[in-house]
Parts: C-alpha cells; structure tokens; sequence
C-alpha cells in the first residue's frame, strides 16, 4: 500500500496518479437537542458501530486506496484521563489491512461532552492535541494522514452563529469567538502531530460555498460572506494580519489583536487542501426581503467545481482535493453530478491547477440533522446520496453508481486528464 505521506504530496502534482476516495457521513453531536433529548451520532444512526466490518469490505470492493475515516472521540476518551481505544482499533487496523490508506478525520463537529463550553474551554486546544497525539502514536509508521478537524466554518457556524451546537453562541461574535478556538485547536493539534512524526500529513478540510447577488447593494456583504469561507484557512497559515479585509471585522466582532497575533505566530503550511462542495448547498445567492438578508440555495451543476478550485489554487498556490461531495435524489441525478464535476476537475487539471483526488461521500445515505429536532425513527431522515442506498432495515444496497466508481478508481488518473506541468509557490 503506497501511503500518502507529507514527503510525497509533491509527487501527486508532478505524477499520473490521483487520489479516487470515500467515506461515511461521521457527525457526532452529543448534546440532548432540548426538546427531544436527542443525539446525533451518525454510526449510531446508520449501524455502522455494528456493521463496520462490512461497511469497510464495501469500501475494499471500490478498489480506493484511500478513504477519509472519522473516530468518535466521545468514545475514545469519554471522561477526563479515561480512554478506550477498541473501536479507533478494529475500525483502522482493517482498513490497513485492506489495503486502504485512512486519512483519519479526528474531530467532526462534536466533542465529548465532559469538555464544558466545548470550543471555548480554554482547555480545548491542548485536550484535542493530547487526543491526536495519542492516536497517532497508535499508529505511528503506518498512517500518516490527519483531518484535525472537519469543516471549520460550518462548525463555527452551527456552534457559534446559530447556537444549535454546544457552545450555543449566536450571532457574528459568537461566531467569530468559535472560529478562534477552533482554530487554535487545529494548530496545536497539527503541531502534537507533527512532533510524533514528522511525515504526518495534516489534511485541512473545510467546506466551500460561492457567494453571488444580482442586488448592487450587496456587493460588500458578498464579498465579506467569501472572505469568511476562507477565513478558517487564512488564519490557521498565518495570512491574516492587519492587511486582511476581515482583520478589522474580526476586532469589531471580539476577536482580540493578541488571537490573532498568536496564528502569525504559529502559521501552518497549507500542504493539501480539501474542500467540501456539494451542488445543492454550495451556491449561496443573496437578496434582500422584507424580512431581511436572505440566502437561496439553488442547485448548481455548472462550472462550481472549476470556479471553486481556481479560487482556492489562486489563493493558496497548493494541491486541492474534493474532499466530500456528492448529490441527493435518484441514481440518475447523482450520476448526472458524477460525470459533470469530473468534467470540471478535468478542466481544472488541465489548465494547471493541482486537483489531486476526488471523494464521493457519503459511500451510503446519511441520516439528516433534522433526526435531532425530531421525533420519527432514524429510517424517515434518510437521505440517499451514495453510491449505495440505505432501506428501512439500513442494509446497504448497492446501485449502479457503484460499478461506475469501481471503474473510476481503476482507470486512475486518465479519467481525470493529465495534470498540465505547473509551480506550485506556498504562500
């Protein structure tokens, strides 16, 4: 098993290979919603606790080589000092076995629940770092890819603006105080992973939307609503200082000039990127209503793919992967998005941008949010996104979709087109 490594990311640009990936939906939530008292443990809710075995024998039957895997840390350390490793054991040791590389998502959204006001414990930062580098001294020479934490922004979103997740902060100055502990929970963390081995490759992931408006008026908060798409990313490689067009927003929302101080101090380099983008959430067009700002999610097929990737390679001048996407409904629409956002990294791939790899997630449906603030079994909130469906008894059924990744994977890089020749300068 070739292993992906931070020595070897270079080659993925100046070589025919490309990375074809899956993996399973990993939100853990372990909060009681108020009124339902409800969790949201997506291998719960899906069965994969049980079925894990069998859920990476279907992984095996794709022939991906790489597959991006979440560990609950609320059961690996569920009390303060008090570990269990079994599950992080079997899971990523089968993969392994396999013959699969995991890139191992080590925290999706939610921590466990005895660290109390979640991201904004001052703690958090150093109990994160002390998970990781236990996990990674697990398996020290034989992973060697990290996820510290999965979609920055949404979780600051969730945790921070809306209120829904623990903090439970609302508003911009939540938002902004979430961001700020998240992000140094991803430096520490990058940093414990780093000092267990160095060829640890810190994979930053975060999702991306493309903000539009056809109302002039709202060109500024337009381009502010992009800039904070970036924001997780350009504080944690150090890019923003007093020259940012979101350093004064971020003082204005209860950032203090020593938060921001400590990312120049302590910037990452940005070695592979992912980015999360799906076509019905990833366009956000603004508008004015009577009732405010308003935000439409129009489905998006066309050039979303390209326009996204070139902004985030104009950015970060670094390899990128499509690190989540997938499409909701019939086989025939998720297949449609299959072969239109291909197209798009082919596109990419041919005009010098670094596209690396490609991840179809989830490999089965997911169980929506909603399941949280509801009251119907697990079954209702299915949602069908992958390459297998989920029935009411949450078998994995397999579709067509199936076939056409297996034959995806196995064409490797030609199907993506050849990677023009191109310098990558780290900024």
């Amino acid at each position: 098993m070739e292993q992906l490594r931070k020595s070897q990311v270079d080659q993925l640009v100046s070589s025919d290979r490309f990375l074809w990936l899956t993996g399973i939906e990993d939100t853990f939530i372990t909060a009681p919603w108020p009124k339902t008292g409800r969790t949201l443990d997506e291998y719960e809710l899906t069965e994969h606790y049980q079925r894990w075995n069998e859920d990476i024998e279907l992984m095996a039957q794709l022939g991906v080589q790489s597959a991006r895997y979440g560990v609950p840390w609320h059961r690996i350390n569920p009390a303060p000092g008090q570990w269990d490793w079994s599950f992080a054991d079997k899971t990523l040791e089968r993969l392994i076995e396999v013959g699969i590389d995991p890139i191992v998502d080590l925290v999706h959204y939610g921590l466990p629940p005895w660290i109390e006001n979640a991201f904004l414990n001052p703690d958090f930062p150093a109990y994160m770092a002390e998970y990781s580098s236990r996990l990674a001294e697990r398996f020290k020479g034989r992973i060697h890819a990290y996820t510290p934490l999965n979609e920055p922004r949404v979780t600051s979103w969730y945790c921070g603006k809306l209120g829904w997740w623990p903090p439970f902060q609302k508003g911009w100055k939540g938002f902004v105080q979430v961001m700020l502990g998240v992000c140094r929970g991803i430096v520490q963390t990058t940093e414990a992973l780093e000092e267990v081995d160095p060829e640890i490759l810190p994979v930053h992931v975060d999702a991306t939307d493309l903000y539009e408006s056809d109302d002039p008026s709202l060109a500024e908060e337009v381009t502010r609503r992009q800039d904070i798409v970036f924001l997780a990313l350009d504080l944690i490689s150090g890019r923003v200082d007093e020259s940012h067009s979101l350093y004064h927003w971020l003082l204005k929302n209860g950032a203090g000039e020593s938060d921001l101080d400590y990312f120049l101090e302590h910037a990452l380099e940005l070695s592979l990127i992912g980015i999360n983008l799906y076509p019905l959430f990833s366009r956000k067009v603004l508008a004015q209503s009577k009732y405010g700002l308003r935000t439409r999610m129009p489905y998006s097929v066309d050039s979303i793919v390209e326009r996204l990737g070139q902004m985030y390679f104009d950015r970060y001048h670094a390899p990128i992967f499509i690190s989540e996407t997938a499409s909701v409904g019939s086989v025939k629409r998720r297949r449609e998005w299959l072969d239109a956002s291909l197209e798009q990294v082919k596109a990419l791939r041919s005009r010098g941008v670094p596209m690396v790899g490609y991840t179809w997630w989830p490999m089965f449906a997911l169980v929506t949010w909603a399941y949280r603030q509801g009251d119907h079994p697990p079954a209702y909130y299915l949602k069908q996104m992958g390459l297998w469906d989920l029935d009411e008894k949450l078998d994995r059924v397999p579709t067509s979709l199936v076939k056409d990744y297996q034959q995806l994977v196995s064409c490797g890089a030609a199907c993506v087109g050849q990677l023009r020749a191109e310098t990558i300068i780290r900024g």
